[in-house]
Parts: C-alpha cells; structure tokens; sequence
C-alpha cells in the first residue's frame, strides 16, 4: 500500500493567499468609515516591501473611499447620544481629525448640546433627584460621559421641558 491508495487528510482550514494591501484598506472601508490616521494604523502591520502606505492612503482619498470628514459625521452621528462635546471631540482629535473638519464638528456639536444631555438625563433618570447623594451621582455620570459642567448643571436643574422634542 502506498500514500496514493488512502484519501487525503481533512486540512482544518486553507490559507487564502494574503490580501494585498489596498484589498485591505478597500475591506476595512466597506465595513465602515476610517480616518487616515486610524486606517493608516490598521495597515502598518501589513505592509511589504513594494507597498507604499501613503500613496495607497492618497490614491483612496483621491478616490473619495476615505474622508476624513465622512469619518467625522459618522463618529458624532454615534456617539452624540450618549457622549459630550468634550469626549466626541478627544475621541475625533485621537483619530487624527484636525483643522477645519475638527472646528466644523465642534461649532455643530456646541448648537445641540444642551438638548443631547436633556435627552439622555430623560432616558437614564427620568426624575430630578431626591438628595445631594443622587444628584451628585447624575452630575459624575454626565460630567464622566464628557457633558461640560454648565450644562449638567442646567439639566439637573429640575426636570427638562417636554416641549422641546
């Protein structure tokens, strides 16, 4: 008997050939938007030899697949239910939004932010608080989430208008 008259092994998995560099990139866009910075980040570990990262980030750009100020509305489109304008503004600056794209986010976030903490004090509490002890744990909680103080403190005033949905 020889090694020809039995099948082959089960092999637990093939490898698929290695991506190539912009068939990374292009896969990493399409499940959602990136900064530069942060796909730049992602691709480090990937590149060869022959790749040239930031022409690979240029040509993409120049493609319209990456936007810097696409990654930007879609950050805040997420995050602005839950998080201030101090934390969504870290959180853009540690992924590289800069310069006009960061100003621009900053001047929209500052028109609503009032209106997001009332929502989210509506949904987490519902009611003004009883005693020191409770308000002091909604102002940690809004102050911790990235609200500034002056709004915190126009929320916890007492109970948000109704009218303003």
């Amino acid at each position: 008997m020889t090694d020809d008259d039995f099948p082959p092994a089960p092999q637990a998995k093939r490898k698929r050939p290695g991506l190539s560099l912009k068939a990374r990139a292009l896969r990493l866009l399409s499940m959602r938007e990136h900064s530069r910075v942060e796909l730049a980040r992602k691709l480090e570990q990937h590149v060869g030899p022959d790749d040239d990262l930031s022409a690979l980030l240029d040509a993409l750009e120049q493609a319209q697949y990456l936007s810097n100020s696409r990654f930007s509305e879609s950050l805040v489109k997420r995050r602005s239910a839950r998080y201030g304008n101090s934390r969504i503004l870290a959180e853009l600056q540690s992924h590289g939004v800069q310069g006009e794209d960061l100003q621009e986010m900053k001047s929209n976030l500052a028109q609503d932010e009032l209106d997001r903490a009332q929502q989210l004090w509506r949904r987490k509490f519902g009611q003004v608080a009883a005693d020191a002890q409770e308000k002091a744990k909604q102002f940690r909680f809004f102050t911790q989430r990235g609200f500034s103080a002056a709004v915190v403190r126009q929320v916890l005033k007492g109970a948000p208008d109704d009218d303003q949905d």
